[in-house]
């Protein structure tokens, strides 16, 4: 038998909108994997800056594209950092899903919606309720738990503020430059 000569090709075909989620899914996966380095006031809590990807996301260019952009973060980022499939992973992709839910169920309430503050503050305390919950449910299902939930909770809204200011100081340089 004669090896093919010729070589086929199998060619993707991208739009504008599949470059836009995977430039700011590599943005947000850097900020991660920066973030990840850093000491955590309290073990497991993170700024979660890179939720500031997220909101601007939302903010700019709806839903559907945050939810991509949080999604692949935390599976892509999980992958770099070496954390896939493990109690961090999950961790993770409880926080991402909760604060995505909310966020999704907040952009359908009436008027102009809540702004980057309000959905970021919406946002971390959904995203640190899911991962409390899962938490619960799947690694220490203990009562004693429960006596962290006030502090989480705090820090969660002190770090959505910071999270959702950043946002708010970069929405008016980044409008008209995005498309």
């Amino acid at each position: 038998m004669k090896p093919d000569t010729e070589q086929s090709l199998i060619s993707i075909k991208t739009t504008r909108q599949d470059h836009r989620i995977a430039w700011l899914t590599a943005l947000a996966i850097t900020i991660h994997i920066a973030e990840s380095v850093f000491p955590s006031p309290l073990p497991g809590v993170k700024p979660g800056l890179a939720n500031v990807i997220t909101i601007a996301v939302l903010m700019l260019y709806g839903w559907s594209t945050a939810v991509w952009v949080s999604l692949l973060r935390v599976l892509v980022g999980s992958i770099l950092i070496g954390t896939f499939l493990t109690p961090t992973f999950t961790l993770s992709l409880a926080g991402a899903v909760s604060s995505i839910l909310v966020l999704g169920l907040a952009t359908l309430l009436p008027g102009r919606g809540l702004g980057p503050v309000g959905y970021s503050l919406l946002a971390a305390q959904a995203h640190m309720a899911g991962q409390f919950l899962t938490a619960y449910w799947l690694f220490i299902p203990h009562e004693g738990l429960f006596g962290l939930l006030p502090l989480l909770m705090t820090m969660a809204v002190v770090f959505g503020l910071v999270s959702g200011l950043i946002v708010m100081a970069m929405l008016p340089r980044l409008d008209g430059k995005t498309s």
